[in-house]
């Protein structure tokens, strides 16, 4: 069943589920039944219900994950195309962070080892990405780690700083608890591109 049909199952006046019951049982984003995709083109519909699933099994990605992830279901868009997308369907912060993807200067380039991989089974590809919660004073970050092929978020940790340490801490504690990956997934970002992630990974 596609997102747009199971939207349409959707019932804003039911009394016995709430909405965010609903969503959760359909498997869809609450924010995705709040816009309707007038003056797009069928290609385009069909675009944003990919994006839609994608941001649905992986609330935790942003426009360069899901960029990066579409052409597993052959489908193909920049960055900066499927962030636009985001924003028309509300799956997309209003609120812009500070850059959490600051590389060091002087790095090794590590190659996206995801086209075309069939990612079955767990442990196989494992996934971190450092999101935003903006608060009062400032910005809390947090980090996850998730395995691909499950969708369990397998740790997490808060800080109110960038330093590497919060995200190594989170990765000890997912390989203590499920043993190392075969792959790990991540942007190029100072976080992970230190000699202490590197080391652990």
């Amino acid at each position: 069943m596609s997102p747009s049909e199971r939207r349409e199952m959707i019932r804003k006046d039911n009394t016995d589920l709430s909405l965010t019951r609903q969503c959760k049982l359909l498997k869809i984003s609450r924010s995705s039944i709040y816009y309707t995709p007038v003056g797009f083109d069928q290609a385009t519909i069909d675009l944003m219900n990919e994006i839609d699933r994608i941001f649905t099994k992986y609330p935790l990605f942003g426009s360069r994950q899901i960029a990066a992830y579409l052409p597993q279901s052959g489908f193909s868009a920049g960055r900066h195309r499927v962030r636009r997308l985001m924003g028309t369907m509300g799956l997309q912060a209003i609120v812009k962070g500070p850059n959490t993807n600051k590389k060091h200067t002087h790095h090794k380039i590590w190659p996206h080892l995801l086209r075309k991989l069939s990612i079955t089974r767990p442990t196989h590809v494992w996934c971190s990405v450092i999101t935003y919660i903006p608060v009062k004073n400032g910005f809390l970050y947090l980090v996850a780690i998730m395995d691909w092929a499950t969708r369990k978020v397998l740790s997490w940790r808060l800080s109110n700083t960038l330093d590497a340490s919060f995200c190594i801490e989170a990765l000890d504690e997912a390989i203590a608890k499920y043993g190392k990956p075969e792959i790990m997934n991540t942007d190029q970002g100072s976080q992970y591109t230190g000699a202490d992630w590197i080391k652990t990974v």
